[in-house]
Protein backbone atom coordinates (compact mmCIF):
# COMPACT_ATOMS: atom_id res chain seq x y z
CA UNK A 1 0.00 0.00 0.00
CA UNK A 2 1.39 3.73 -0.89
CA UNK A 3 -0.14 6.61 1.36
CA UNK A 4 -0.97 9.58 -1.06
CA UNK A 5 -2.26 12.68 -0.97
CA UNK A 6 -4.14 14.49 -4.12
CA UNK A 7 -4.85 18.15 -4.41
CA UNK A 8 -7.56 19.30 -7.21
CA UNK A 9 -7.46 22.91 -7.06
CA UNK A 10 -10.27 24.53 -9.42
CA UNK A 11 -12.23 27.72 -10.61
CA UNK A 12 -14.32 27.35 -7.43
CA UNK A 13 -12.60 24.78 -4.38
CA UNK A 14 -9.89 23.22 -3.13
CA UNK A 15 -9.52 19.74 -2.34
CA UNK A 16 -7.72 17.18 -0.67
CA UNK A 17 -7.97 13.40 -0.38
CA UNK A 18 -5.35 11.34 1.34
CA UNK A 19 -5.45 7.81 1.03
CA UNK A 20 -3.65 4.48 1.05
CA UNK A 21 -3.92 2.72 -2.16
CA UNK A 22 -2.51 -0.41 -3.93
CA UNK A 23 -2.65 -0.50 -7.78
CA UNK A 24 -2.14 -4.17 -7.50
CA UNK A 25 -5.21 -5.29 -5.68
CA UNK A 26 -7.30 -2.28 -6.54
CA UNK A 27 -7.62 -1.76 -2.38
CA UNK A 28 -8.41 1.91 -1.60
CA UNK A 29 -8.69 3.03 1.68
CA UNK A 30 -9.87 6.71 2.22
CA UNK A 31 -8.11 8.38 5.38
CA UNK A 32 -9.32 12.12 4.77
CA UNK A 33 -11.10 14.06 2.17
CA UNK A 34 -11.86 17.89 2.90
CA UNK A 35 -12.72 20.96 0.80
CA UNK A 36 -13.01 24.61 0.79
CA UNK A 37 -14.57 26.84 -1.93
CA UNK A 38 -11.80 29.55 -2.28
CA UNK A 39 -13.06 31.04 -5.27
CA UNK A 40 -9.70 31.18 -7.41
CA UNK A 41 -11.48 32.00 -10.57
CA UNK A 42 -12.63 35.06 -9.33
CA UNK A 43 -13.02 37.40 -11.89
CA UNK A 44 -10.79 35.46 -14.23
CA UNK A 45 -13.11 35.56 -17.25
CA UNK A 46 -13.16 38.79 -17.05
CA UNK A 47 -9.71 40.26 -16.14
CA UNK A 48 -7.54 37.03 -17.38
CA UNK A 49 -5.72 37.66 -13.77
CA UNK A 50 -5.92 35.74 -10.51
CA UNK A 51 -7.38 38.32 -8.11
CA UNK A 52 -4.79 39.12 -4.56
CA UNK A 53 -7.54 37.99 -2.49
CA UNK A 54 -8.52 34.92 -4.35
CA UNK A 55 -4.54 33.85 -4.43
CA UNK A 56 -4.42 34.26 -0.92
CA UNK A 57 -7.84 32.30 0.29
CA UNK A 58 -6.00 29.23 -1.77
CA UNK A 59 -2.77 29.46 -0.02
CA UNK A 60 -4.62 29.80 3.31
CA UNK A 61 -6.01 26.23 2.36
CA UNK A 62 -2.87 25.26 1.12
CA UNK A 63 -1.25 25.54 4.70
CA UNK A 64 -4.22 23.84 6.14
CA UNK A 65 -3.97 21.16 4.05
CA UNK A 66 0.21 21.08 4.27
CA UNK A 67 -0.41 20.24 8.00
CA UNK A 68 -2.89 17.48 7.24
CA UNK A 69 -0.44 15.86 4.95
CA UNK A 70 1.89 15.70 7.19
CA UNK A 71 0.31 14.48 10.12
CA UNK A 72 -0.89 11.77 7.80
CA UNK A 73 3.01 10.89 6.60
CA UNK A 74 1.37 10.60 3.39
CA UNK A 75 4.87 9.93 1.04
CA UNK A 76 3.83 11.10 -2.46
CA UNK A 77 1.38 14.25 -3.55
CA UNK A 78 -0.09 15.28 -6.09
CA UNK A 79 -1.03 18.81 -7.38
CA UNK A 80 -3.44 19.03 -10.27
CA UNK A 81 -4.52 23.09 -11.07
CA UNK A 82 -7.58 23.02 -13.42
CA UNK A 83 -9.49 25.57 -15.62
CA UNK A 84 -8.42 29.03 -13.50
CA UNK A 85 -5.02 28.36 -13.57
CA UNK A 86 -4.43 27.97 -17.28
CA UNK A 87 -6.72 31.18 -18.33
CA UNK A 88 -4.71 33.51 -15.92
CA UNK A 89 -1.78 35.30 -16.60
CA UNK A 90 -0.32 35.56 -13.65
CA UNK A 91 -0.30 31.68 -12.80
CA UNK A 92 3.23 31.90 -12.34
CA UNK A 93 2.29 33.52 -9.14
CA UNK A 94 0.12 30.83 -8.00
CA UNK A 95 2.86 28.72 -8.69
CA UNK A 96 4.97 29.88 -6.57
CA UNK A 97 3.16 30.29 -3.72
CA UNK A 98 2.29 26.41 -3.85
CA UNK A 99 5.56 25.19 -4.00
CA UNK A 100 6.80 27.24 -1.17
CA UNK A 101 4.01 26.09 1.22
CA UNK A 102 3.81 22.34 -0.09
CA UNK A 103 7.10 21.85 -1.88
CA UNK A 104 4.81 20.55 -4.82
CA UNK A 105 4.59 22.04 -8.18
CA UNK A 106 0.92 22.41 -9.10
CA UNK A 107 0.53 20.97 -12.86
CA UNK A 108 -1.91 22.77 -14.97
CA UNK A 109 -3.35 20.01 -16.61
CA UNK A 110 -4.94 19.96 -19.91
CA UNK A 111 -8.81 19.61 -20.62
CA UNK A 112 -8.25 16.24 -21.84
CA UNK A 113 -6.25 15.29 -18.69
CA UNK A 114 -8.53 16.44 -16.49
CA UNK A 115 -11.47 14.44 -18.25
CA UNK A 116 -9.34 11.14 -17.89
CA UNK A 117 -8.90 11.50 -14.41
CA UNK A 118 -12.02 12.37 -13.31
CA UNK A 119 -13.06 8.97 -15.70
CA UNK A 120 -11.28 7.31 -13.73
CA UNK A 121 -12.01 8.13 -10.59
CA UNK A 122 -16.02 8.19 -10.63
CA UNK A 123 -16.10 4.66 -12.84
CA UNK A 124 -13.45 2.79 -10.97
CA UNK A 125 -16.02 1.34 -9.03
CA UNK A 126 -19.43 1.08 -11.41
CA UNK A 127 -17.86 -1.58 -12.94
CA UNK A 128 -20.07 -4.90 -12.25
CA UNK A 129 -22.43 -2.37 -10.85
CA UNK A 130 -25.07 -3.28 -13.42
CA UNK A 131 -25.55 -0.03 -15.14
CA UNK A 132 -25.24 0.26 -18.74
CA UNK A 133 -21.85 0.96 -20.47
CA UNK A 134 -21.18 3.39 -22.10
CA UNK A 135 -20.61 5.52 -19.35
CA UNK A 136 -20.75 9.84 -19.98
CA UNK A 137 -18.81 10.73 -17.48
CA UNK A 138 -19.75 15.11 -17.17
CA UNK A 139 -17.76 17.12 -14.56
CA UNK A 140 -19.02 20.49 -13.46
CA UNK A 141 -17.24 22.85 -12.79
CA UNK A 142 -16.33 26.05 -11.74
CA UNK A 143 -14.71 27.08 -14.98
CA UNK A 144 -15.28 24.28 -17.26
CA UNK A 145 -17.07 20.81 -17.46
CA UNK A 146 -15.43 18.26 -19.32
CA UNK A 147 -17.25 15.39 -21.01
CA UNK A 148 -15.72 11.95 -21.47
CA UNK A 149 -17.28 8.73 -23.04
CA UNK A 150 -15.84 5.22 -22.27
CA UNK A 151 -16.43 1.55 -21.23
CA UNK A 152 -13.60 0.59 -19.32
CA UNK A 153 -11.15 2.80 -20.32
CA UNK A 154 -11.72 6.40 -21.88
CA UNK A 155 -12.47 6.35 -25.48
CA UNK A 156 -12.97 9.74 -26.11
CA UNK A 157 -13.30 13.27 -24.11
CA UNK A 158 -13.99 17.17 -24.04
CA UNK A 159 -13.15 19.87 -21.65
CA UNK A 160 -15.59 22.97 -22.27
CA UNK A 161 -15.75 26.45 -21.22
CA UNK A 162 -19.02 26.20 -19.31
CA UNK A 163 -18.80 26.03 -15.14
CA UNK A 164 -21.06 27.35 -12.73
CA UNK A 165 -18.64 30.04 -11.78
CA UNK A 166 -18.40 31.18 -15.43
CA UNK A 167 -21.62 31.30 -16.32
CA UNK A 168 -22.34 33.50 -12.95
CA UNK A 169 -20.21 35.95 -13.62
CA UNK A 170 -20.70 35.98 -17.55
CA UNK A 171 -24.27 36.57 -16.76
CA UNK A 172 -25.47 37.34 -13.69
CA UNK A 173 -23.28 40.05 -12.93
CA UNK A 174 -25.27 43.44 -12.62
CA UNK A 175 -21.77 45.80 -12.96
CA UNK A 176 -18.59 44.45 -14.65
CA UNK A 177 -16.91 47.48 -14.34
CA UNK A 178 -16.77 47.73 -10.19
CA UNK A 179 -14.31 45.67 -8.82
CA UNK A 180 -16.89 43.91 -6.39
CA UNK A 181 -19.17 43.40 -9.32
CA UNK A 182 -23.14 42.27 -7.87
CA UNK A 183 -24.86 39.14 -8.72
CA UNK A 184 -28.29 39.25 -10.13
CA UNK A 185 -30.71 38.14 -6.81
CA UNK A 186 -33.00 36.04 -9.55
CA UNK A 187 -31.96 35.79 -13.26
CA UNK A 188 -34.34 37.36 -15.56
CA UNK A 189 -35.71 35.47 -18.42
CA UNK A 190 -33.11 37.32 -20.90
CA UNK A 191 -30.28 36.02 -18.82
CA UNK A 192 -31.42 32.50 -18.78
CA UNK A 193 -32.03 32.71 -22.05
CA UNK A 194 -27.96 33.79 -22.58
CA UNK A 195 -26.58 31.33 -20.50
CA UNK A 196 -28.65 28.55 -22.41
CA UNK A 197 -27.29 30.00 -25.33
CA UNK A 198 -23.65 29.78 -23.76
CA UNK A 199 -24.06 25.87 -22.48
CA UNK A 200 -25.91 24.69 -25.69
CA UNK A 201 -23.31 26.06 -27.54
CA UNK A 202 -20.71 24.46 -25.77
CA UNK A 203 -22.64 21.44 -25.72
CA UNK A 204 -22.37 21.32 -29.54
CA UNK A 205 -18.70 22.00 -29.13
CA UNK A 206 -18.16 18.56 -26.79
CA UNK A 207 -20.56 16.67 -29.18
CA UNK A 208 -17.87 17.16 -32.45
CA UNK A 209 -15.46 14.90 -30.32
CA UNK A 210 -17.63 12.88 -27.88
CA UNK A 211 -20.92 11.06 -29.18
CA UNK A 212 -22.85 12.25 -26.19
CA UNK A 213 -26.09 10.00 -27.70
CA UNK A 214 -24.47 6.73 -27.45
CA UNK A 215 -23.64 7.18 -23.33
CA UNK A 216 -25.96 4.32 -21.35
CA UNK A 217 -25.12 5.87 -18.17
CA UNK A 218 -25.16 9.54 -17.41
CA UNK A 219 -22.67 10.41 -14.21
CA UNK A 220 -22.77 13.25 -12.67
CA UNK A 221 -19.44 15.18 -11.12
CA UNK A 222 -18.85 17.65 -8.54
CA UNK A 223 -20.77 20.44 -6.55
CA UNK A 224 -23.23 21.70 -8.49
CA UNK A 225 -24.33 17.77 -9.14
CA UNK A 226 -24.14 16.59 -5.83
CA UNK A 227 -25.81 19.67 -4.34
CA UNK A 228 -28.45 19.40 -6.49
CA UNK A 229 -28.83 15.75 -5.43
CA UNK A 230 -28.36 16.60 -1.75
CA UNK A 231 -31.69 19.24 -2.63
CA UNK A 232 -33.84 16.68 -4.72
CA UNK A 233 -33.01 14.09 -1.44
CA UNK A 234 -34.66 16.40 0.91
CA UNK A 235 -31.43 15.81 3.19
CA UNK A 236 -31.67 18.52 6.60
CA UNK A 237 -27.56 18.51 5.93
CA UNK A 238 -24.94 17.07 3.56
CA UNK A 239 -24.39 13.15 3.60
CA UNK A 240 -22.24 12.33 1.11
CA UNK A 241 -22.70 8.53 1.59
CA UNK A 242 -26.80 8.96 0.60
CA UNK A 243 -25.56 11.19 -2.07
CA UNK A 244 -23.16 8.75 -3.86
CA UNK A 245 -24.47 6.55 -6.61
CA UNK A 246 -28.12 8.51 -5.86
CA UNK A 247 -30.18 8.36 -8.91
CA UNK A 248 -31.80 11.53 -9.87
CA UNK A 249 -34.50 11.69 -12.64
CA UNK A 250 -34.16 14.49 -15.18
CA UNK A 251 -38.02 15.91 -14.06
CA UNK A 252 -36.27 16.59 -10.42
CA UNK A 253 -33.26 18.42 -11.94
CA UNK A 254 -35.74 20.56 -13.97
CA UNK A 255 -37.98 21.03 -11.12
CA UNK A 256 -34.92 22.14 -8.68
CA UNK A 257 -33.05 24.12 -11.48
CA UNK A 258 -36.98 25.69 -12.11
CA UNK A 259 -36.55 26.61 -8.01
CA UNK A 260 -32.92 27.90 -7.54
CA UNK A 261 -33.28 29.89 -10.61
CA UNK A 262 -36.32 31.87 -9.17
CA UNK A 263 -35.11 31.59 -5.42
CA UNK A 264 -33.66 34.97 -4.13
CA UNK A 265 -30.26 34.70 -2.57
CA UNK A 266 -31.37 34.68 0.82
CA UNK A 267 -34.06 31.41 0.07
CA UNK A 268 -30.75 29.40 -1.48
CA UNK A 269 -28.62 30.55 1.03
CA UNK A 270 -31.52 28.94 3.77
CA UNK A 271 -31.33 25.47 1.84
CA UNK A 272 -29.93 23.29 4.43
CA UNK A 273 -27.58 21.44 2.47
CA UNK A 274 -26.18 24.56 0.56
CA UNK A 275 -22.71 25.20 1.36
CA UNK A 276 -22.04 29.41 1.94
CA UNK A 277 -20.04 29.04 -1.11
CA UNK A 278 -22.12 27.95 -3.84
CA UNK A 279 -25.42 29.66 -2.78
CA UNK A 280 -24.17 32.73 -5.79
CA UNK A 281 -23.54 30.02 -8.42
CA UNK A 282 -25.61 27.29 -7.86
CA UNK A 283 -28.31 28.00 -10.17
CA UNK A 284 -26.09 28.42 -13.30
CA UNK A 285 -24.40 24.83 -12.29
CA UNK A 286 -27.66 23.43 -12.29
CA UNK A 287 -28.73 24.80 -15.23
CA UNK A 288 -25.65 23.20 -16.73
CA UNK A 289 -27.02 20.08 -15.60
CA UNK A 290 -30.43 20.30 -16.93
CA UNK A 291 -29.37 21.02 -20.21
CA UNK A 292 -26.84 18.24 -21.07
CA UNK A 293 -29.47 15.66 -19.31
CA UNK A 294 -31.85 17.49 -21.91
CA UNK A 295 -29.58 17.36 -25.19
CA UNK A 296 -28.41 13.59 -24.28
CA UNK A 297 -31.64 12.25 -23.94
CA UNK A 298 -30.60 11.41 -20.66
CA UNK A 299 -33.26 10.32 -18.36
CA UNK A 300 -31.32 10.06 -15.02
CA UNK A 301 -28.18 10.82 -13.99
CA UNK A 302 -25.82 9.33 -11.33
CA UNK A 303 -24.55 10.95 -9.12
CA UNK A 304 -20.77 10.07 -8.02
CA UNK A 305 -19.05 12.13 -4.90
CA UNK A 306 -15.78 10.37 -6.33
CA UNK A 307 -14.48 12.15 -9.00
CA UNK A 308 -10.90 13.85 -10.11
CA UNK A 309 -9.46 13.33 -6.78
CA UNK A 310 -10.38 10.26 -6.42
CA UNK A 311 -8.63 9.55 -10.34
CA UNK A 312 -5.49 11.65 -9.23
CA UNK A 313 -4.46 9.74 -6.20
CA UNK A 314 -4.49 6.36 -8.54
CA UNK A 315 -2.22 8.07 -10.88
CA UNK A 316 -0.13 9.00 -7.43
CA UNK A 317 -0.04 5.01 -6.52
Amino acid sequence: MTRVAAIDCGTNSIRLLVADADPATGEFTELDRRMQIVRLGQGVDRTGRLAPEALERTFAACREYAEVIAEHGAHRVRFVATSASRDAENRAEFVRGVVDILGVEPEVISGDQEAEFSFTGATRELVGSGLDRPYLVVDIGGGSTEFVIGEERVRAARSVDVGCVRMTERHLVSDHRSSHPRIADRPTAAQIAAMEADIDAAIDLAGQAVPLTEARTLVGLAGSVTTVAAIVLGLEEYDSTAIHHARISVDQVRETTRRLLGSSHAERAAIPVMHPGRVDVISAGALVLLKIMERTGAREVVVSEHDILDGIAWSVA
